[in-house]
C-alpha cells in the first residue's frame, strides 16, 4: 500500500507539474460554461422551471456537471499524443502498479476541474446564485467523482485507438445525448414523457438531480441517495475497466 500510494502521487504529481504549466488549460477550460451562465441564466429567471429552487440553482448545478462531462470524456487525447511519442510504453515498463498509472491521471484531472468548478460558483454567487454551503461542498464532491469516473473511461478508449479523429467521434456520439437526456440545463420534467422515461435509462441524471436537491438544502430525499450510489457505482466500476485496459492495452 505504501508503494502504490507512492507511486500514485508520483504520477499525479507528473501531470499536475503540466497542467500548472498550462495557464490557459485551466481557465479557459471553464469558459464554456461561464458563457452559459452569463447569456442563458438570466433567461430563465422567473419561468416556470418544474423544479424545486430558482433559477440559478437549476442551472448552475447542470453547469458544473456538465464541465465535469465535457471536459474529462475528452481527457484521452493527451493519452493518444503520448502513445505517438512513446510515453505510455516506457511508463508500463516500469514496476510502477497500473492501477497509480491510472489513478495519477484521473486524481489530476478531479482536482483541475473541482478547481474551474470553484470558479463557476464563485461568478454564480456574484450573479445571483443563493445555495447553502453543505450543498455547494456537495456539488464539487459530485464533479470530482464524475470527472474521475469519465476521465477512466476516456483514457481507456484512448489506449484502444491510435488516432485523434477515430477518438473525436466516439466521445461527440456519448457526450451529447448524454448532456440531452441527463437534464444538465433544464430538468427533465420540462420534456415529454416519452423523453422523461428514458432519461431515467441515463445514470447522470441521478447525479444532476442530487446536486439540485443539495443546493436546495434537501440532504434527505431519495434524489440526494440515488446519485450517491450511482456516482460510486460508476466510478467503481469506471477504474475497474480502466485498470484492466491498462494492464491489457498494447501487451
Amino acid at each position: 500500500m505504501p508503494t502504490f500510494l507512492s507511486d500514485t502521487a508520483l504520477v499525479f504529481g507528473r501531470y499536475a507539474r503540466q497542467t500548472l504549466r498550462s495557464k490557459f488549460q485551466m481557465l479557459f477550460g471553464v469558459l464554456t460554461p461561464l458563457l452559459y451562465l452569463l447569456f442563458f441564466g438570466p433567461l430563465l429567471t422567473d419561468l416556470p422551471l418544474g423544479s424545486r429552487g430558482d433559477s440559478w440553482q437549476v442551472l448552475v448545478p447542470g453547469l458544473l456537471l456538465q464541465l465535469g462531462l465535457f471536459g474529462a470524456t475528452f481527457s484521452g487525447f493527451a493519452i493518444i499524443i503520448e502513445k505517438q511519442f512513446g510515453v505510455v510504453e516506457r511508463m508500463r515498463v516500469t514496476p510502477v502498479s497500473r492501477l497509480a498509472l491510472l489513478l495519477g491521471r484521473v486524481l489530476r484531472d478531479a482536482a483541475l476541474f473541482v478547481f474551474q468548478a470553484v470558479l463557476l460558483v464563485l461568478a454564480a454567487l456574484a450573479m445571483g446564485l443563493r445555495a447553502p454551503l453543505a450543498g455547494v461542498l456537495i456539488g464539487f464532491a459530485f464533479v470530482g467523482v464524475l470527472t474521475l469516473s469519465l476521465a477512466a473511461l476516456s483514457y481507456s478508449l484512448a489506449l484502444k485507438v491510435s488516432k485523434p479523429h477515430e477518438f473525436g467521434p466516439v466521445v461527440n456520439a456519448v457526450s451529447m445525448p448524454s448532456m440531452l437526456l441527463s437534464g444538465l440545463m433544464l430538468p427533465m420534467a420540462l420534456a415529454p414523457g416519452w423523453l422523461d422515461v428514458l432519461s431515467h435509462f441515463m445514470p447522470f441524471r441521478y447525479l444532476v438531480d442530487a446536486v439540485r436537491a443539495a443546493y436546495v438544502g434537501d440532504y434527505a430525499s431519495g434524489a440526494l441517495l440515488y446519485g450517491v450510489v450511482t456516482a460510486v457505482a460508476f466510478a467503481a466500476l469506471s477504474v475497474i475497466v480502466g485498470t484492466r485496459v491498462f494492464r491489457t492495452a498494447g501487451a
